[in-house]
């Protein structure tokens, strides 16, 4: 269940700099690890090469023994066939959820294992309910997303996710759409998954989630700069980007 990303570069058209610059990390089975960094750092760009979704020219992306290579390091088959067995180990939770408006909370967790893994359907409703009480939500199993509160629908989001029974679960800003009321809410279900031993990653600009998590990596032009237990790197910052990082976040949250 873990995730090792190696000498990863990727550029895109028109910029002359790489947008990744040998980006390298290793995440152990089972932790909840926040990926920081300013807008354009390159985190985005990192998730999407870890799901598939971007090309990168060179490095790896070894998850829990699949391993994905760069175009300049492996051919166009071999690169399919890695990202399709890669992505049968992943999930990823979206930004704005991205839950079907007409079907209910236990039916949009339904629909994947049955669609896509051919899972029988009663199996795969029984698993969906019990990630859903897991997460919480009983009483709102037969809810439509409009009749959710955005706290929830992020949990849908998630036990749809795990439903797919992932080893690596990625979120991109899992709490950018929340209120900051819920975002407390927010951490405390990534502590529920934390404990069924699934490896996250969570890419955030938020501040109070990543002092929440066992483990800190700060991005900075495509680079990992500095990584650690949050109360080491958060509140004991050795590079001057993470500094300058948490001085900005810190203002905001004044503001």
């Amino acid at each position: 269940m873990t995730l090792k990303v190696t000498g990863l570069v990727r550029h895109h058209a028109g910029n002359p700099q790489p947008t990744l610059r040998g980006l390298s990390f290793e995440l152990p089975a089972g932790t909840l690890t926040a990926l920081l960094g300013r807008s354009g750092a390159g985190k985005s760009t990192m998730l999407r090469c870890v799901m598939g979704l971007e090309s990168f020219e060179e490095g790896a992306i070894d998850v829990d023994g699949v391993v994905v290579k760069g175009t300049r390091q492996s051919t166009p088959a071999e690169r399919k066939a890695a990202i399709a067995a890669s992505r049968e180990r992943l999930g990823l939770v979206f930004q704005t959820w991205e839950l079907f408006p007409h079907l209910t909370a236990l039916d949009n967790c339904t629909l994947a294992p049955v669609k896509v893994k051919q899972a029988p359907r009663e199996k795969a409703r029984a698993r969906a309910r019990e990630l859903l009480v897991g997460l919480g939500l009983e009483a709102r199993l037969d809810a439509y997303p409009e009749q959710l509160s955005g706290g929830q629908r992020q949990r849908v989001a998630i036990a749809r996710a795990l439903a797919m029974e992932p080893r690596v679960l990625l979120y991109d800003e899992p709490t950018s759409a929340l209120d900051p009321s819920m975002k407390h809410e927010v951490l405390q279900t990534l502590k529920r998954v934390d404990a069924s031993g699934v490896t996250q990653v969570v890419v955030t600009h938020d501040l109070q989630l990543a002092l929440g998590v066992e483990h800190v990596c700060v991005i900075d032009h495509g680079t990992v700069i500095e990584s650690g237990p949050p109360e080491q790197v958060l509140k004991s910052p050795v590079h001057e980007s993470t500094r300058a990082l948490l001085a900005t976040w810190l203002a905001a949250d004044r503001g």
